[in-house]
């Protein structure tokens, strides 16, 4: 008896959840379609465009090549290579700077002798909402070889003419061009700020006052508490932060093309993966080369993330 009277209760539970199975994905199914319409069938698209000779401006004469556009990236076109070099390089230098920025505008923000917070944090994050493309036309009037206003305001604080230097050619010169992109970047530091400061607030209390009577200064607490504690966060603006490098490109695109020069300039070193890839796919409208080159830069961010994750066990710390 109790056997059959647990049966109809069974039955009303699997058809509740199957009903609301359904609903889920009658709710999700927008995102689904939008993903597959957006996300899944270009992927496959440019796949395939991979082994074409397809070409945007004579799509009529497209023809299948195997294997070819692949073995012309991988031993006959050098600037592949060196594109993805300049990537790395440029990475060294932009990611831990832009990293160390975020992380030391949100303690400063976090701190309780601030005044003002709710301002500051607005003014941090405002930029995040303007146009890229916006951003970069501005950034190219201050840092203007002649009128810029950086230069205008170094060279009276600072006697650098006394030195011999006449103007600091910051858009120009390729022994500093990463760190002017670096400088750009830093403009936007307020979504990541934001992600930094969120961690430092959920830090428990009860850690800094047991440090503090334990004799532990300010640095100590820095270093054993509060940086191991935001490990993860560390960890996701890291992930971030790779996977935006592999796909840059508007800064140095729209100052090259705003200022009619050749793309890449100076001597090649704005050359990224992602320019070059937009070089052959809509300059030279060379869709199947293009697309093998968005596919190795799909496969470097999954590499990079691969190795983030895997070492992420030795120096990201979660609690519980």
């Amino acid at each position: 008896m109790a056997g059959e009277s647990i049966k109809p209760i069974q039955q009303k539970t699997l058809s509740l959840r199957k009903y609301e199975l359904k609903w889920g994905f009658f709710f999700i199914s927008p995102w689904i379609i939008g993903f597959l319409l957006f996300n899944i069938i270009p992927m496959v698209a440019s796949f395939l465009f991979t082994f074409l000779d397809y070409n945007l401006a004579t799509p009529d004469q497209t023809r299948f090549i195997g294997l070819a556009n692949w073995k012309r990236m991988l031993f006959e076109d050098p600037e592949v290579l060196y594109s993805i070099l300049r990537v790395f390089l440029f990475g060294l230098i932009q990611v831990p700077i832009s990293l160390l920025f975020c992380f030391l505008l949100a303690i400063i923000m976090n701190s309780r002798h601030l005044l003002g917070k709710n301002l500051f944090r607005t003014l941090f994050y405002m930029p995040t909402i303007i146009p890229i493309i916006a951003v970069t036309f501005i950034w190219r009037g201050v840092l203007n070889d002649h009128d810029g206003w950086l230069n205008m305001i170094l060279f009276k604080i600072l006697p650098l003419e006394a030195l011999g230097i006449k103007t600091i050619r910051w858009l120009h010169d390729p022994k500093i061009i990463y760190l002017t992109y670096t400088f750009i970047g830093l403009w936007g530091v307020g979504n990541g700020m934001l992600i930094f400061l969120a961690g430092l607030q959920r830090i428990p209390t009860q850690l800094y006052e047991a440090a503090i009577v334990d004799g532990a200064g300010s640095w100590k607490r820095l270093i054993h508490i509060t940086i191991p504690m935001i490990s993860p966060i560390f960890f996701y603006n890291l992930i971030i932060s790779v996977i935006l490098l592999v796909q840059y490109f508007f800064v140095p695109y729209v100052i090259n093309t705003a200022s009619d020069l050749p793309a890449g300039y100076p001597d090649g070193w704005s050359n990224f993966v992602m320019v070059y890839f937009f070089k052959n796919a809509f300059s030279y409208f060379n869709m199947g080369y293009g697309s093998v080159i968005a596919w190795v830069m799909f496969m470097i961010t999954l590499l990079l993330t691969f190795i983030l994750f895997k070492s992420s066990r030795n120096w990201v710390y979660y609690e519980g």
